[in-house]
């Protein structure tokens, strides 16, 4: 293994929630006078924090979001998962792998704690994911495109920055690895390959990962 620590983002990468919560993040803001298509909530959205919604509603429109918006979003996202919401197929052979080896491995995510919590127990992903693997960006100042929150989860989990490759999905978080001064491998199953600019490497099938990592 030519790296000490592999940081999976989460949405999209570890549990397939891009496209159920981007439908449902584009449906609220049409329904709150904000029309946003899927597409566009790909396009701004995905891999974000969300302050970034917040931020971009106000920037475009000049009106702020309800204060309950992130409660009442995550309260849909969360009913969704418990419906429908399934591990990437091929992420749960990638991580016996890593065990099987002895290789560090966390997940350092945009969402909430309990938005990761949530989707691990839902999926099962929970076995392979213990607190001390958890990062959010709640535990940072700055989400993703900022390198905060991968240079947070490195420190704790006591490796240096140029030792750790990043797995990513979104190009907010393509940005923050690179950032970070780490190596990130660019997940396009959902993502168009020239939308990951700055990955070192590109692959479509989760099945992929654990031989590029070698």
């Amino acid at each position: 293994m030519r790296y000490d620590l592999v940081i999976f983002d989460n949405d999209g990468v570890l549990v397939d929630s891009e496209p159920l919560s981007n439908r449902l993040l584009a449906g609220y803001l049409t329904e709150l006078g904000h029309p946003t298509s899927y597409e566009d909530s790909i396009r701004d959205y995905m891999g974000s924090a969300m302050h970034r919604v917040h931020d971009l509603v106000l920037e475009r429109t000049g009106q702020r979001l309800p204060e309950d918006f992130d409660e009442v979003f995550h309260a849909r996202v969360f009913a969704a998962f418990e419906r429908e919401l399934r591990p990437v197929p091929g992420v749960t052979d990638v991580l016996e792998k890593l065990v099987a080896d002895g290789v560090p491995y966390c997940v350092a995510s945009s969402g909430s704690h309990e938005r990761i919590r949530v989707g691990h127990r839902t999926t099962g992903l929970d076995r392979w994911f213990t607190d001390e693997r958890i990062f959010s960006s709640e535990d940072v100042g700055r989400g993703k495109p900022a390198p905060d929150l991968f240079l947070y989860a490195a420190e704790r989990m006591g490796v240096a920055p140029g030792r750790c490759v990043v797995v990513e999905d979104s190009p907010l978080g393509v940005q923050a690895a690179v950032a970070a001064g780490m190596d990130v491998y660019g997940f396009t199953a959902m993502t168009p390959p020239e939308r990951l600019e700055g990955a070192g490497r590109l692959f479509a099938d989760m099945g992929e990962l654990a031989g590029l990592l070698m």
